[in-house]
């Protein structure tokens, strides 16, 4: 419990930071057979509500107009740690850097046209930033051709792994051999984990605490 405590996040912010920037999410509804049905989908975290659209049918769609309760879960591999890391042959040793976050809740189909031009721009804000588009308007045609739908957190979790469960030294050698893999991902890794890349090599700039309470 007390590493599972650890692992938690601390800050609502951190909570909106991950979920404004990350672009693939999971939606878990229910099924008519009572089996869950999880489709990976883009998404936009709107005042404090998760916005996603789609054809007007669909399974997902049947699933939320049956049972509106849904699971919703985003994440992020870090890094992966080999084994060799922590022994030399002791495969059991392999793991994971990530950040996750897991939101039970309550989905329900957007009907008003000023809600759902918010929720459509924002996702197209979200997806191209780069703009060269016309924003939507509440009597765009297009808003009929459309569902879309939100999802209410009744619950919502965070976790990271970032060696936080570890003392400053532990962090400080497995932040030098991540650094000495020099993985695609070893950089932004490093720079989660507290630590900054200079010439002589890694410095510890911060000690990061994630902790989220509602």
């Amino acid at each position: 419990m007390k590493l599972l405590g650890r692992l938690e996040i601390k800050s609502n912010d951190k909570i909106r930071e991950f979920l404004e920037k990350e672009h693939v999410g999971r939606v878990a509804s229910i099924d008519e057979g009572g089996f869950p049905q999880i489709i990976p989908m883009n998404f936009a975290f709107v005042n404090d509500a998760i916005y996603m659209h789609s054809y007007r049918k669909g399974e997902k769609l049947d699933n939320i107009s049956n049972n509106s309760k849904v699971g919703f879960e985003v994440d992020r591999e870090l890094e992966f740690l080999p084994s060799y890391f922590s022994h030399p042959t002791d495969a059991s040793q392999a793991d994971t850097l990530y950040i996750s976050v897991v939101i039970k809740g309550n989905a329900s189909f957007v009907t008003d046209n000023a809600e759902k031009t918010v929720a459509l721009n924002e996702l197209m804000k979200k997806y191209q930033p780069e703009g060269n588009y016309e924003p939507l308007t509440n009597n765009d045609l297009v808003l009929d051709e459309v569902a879309v739908f939100k999802v209410v957190s009744k619950s919502i979790r965070g976790k990271y792994k970032i060696g936080q469960n570890l003392n400053s030294e532990s962090r400080k050698i497995l932040a030098q051999k991540i650094f000495d893999k020099n993985s695609s991902t070893a950089k932004e890794t490093l720079k989660i984990m507290g630590f900054e890349i200079t010439p002589d090599g890694l410095s510890m700039i911060d000690e990061p605490v994630w902790w989220f309470i509602l």
